[in-house]
């Protein structure tokens, strides 16, 4: 079954590394097979957006090659400056977005054929 056509984007919401490697994991192992992968960071994640970017973090190679990529779309900007993470985020490359109430929105991902999975 051919599945280069499908496309999937992952919200992380959850602020816990041991979580985060499954998305970055699964990022590039469907960039790898030709498929779309896309992940927007949410919430408390966004907390380990400059921990990851730190050479020592040991998500920092998954963290790096997905980024490189381009299979980061972006860091909500609403949660990165209430836990006052903003700059650091930024600093990494990592663009805050958030054009719901300062959040990424779902829908638009839905309306271009996107499949939502949340961690």
């Amino acid at each position: 079954m051919n599945h280069a056509h499908e496309k999937t984007v992952f919200f992380a919401f959850r602020g816990d590394a041991m979580c985060f490697i499954h998305v970055l994991l699964n990022g590039l192992d469907m960039a790898e097979k030709g498929m779309e992968g896309r992940i927007v960071i949410e919430g408390e994640a966004v907390r380990l957006v400059p921990a990851m970017a730190a050479r020592d973090h040991f998500l920092h190679q998954l963290f790096s090659r997905a980024r490189e990529q381009g299979l980061i779309v972006g860091a909500c900007r609403a949660c990165s400056t209430k836990l006052e993470v903003a700059d650091a985020v930024r600093r990494t490359g990592i663009e805050l977005i958030g054009d719901m109430a300062g959040h990424p929105a779902m829908a638009p991902w839905l309306a271009r054929g996107y499949r939502i999975l949340t961690f």
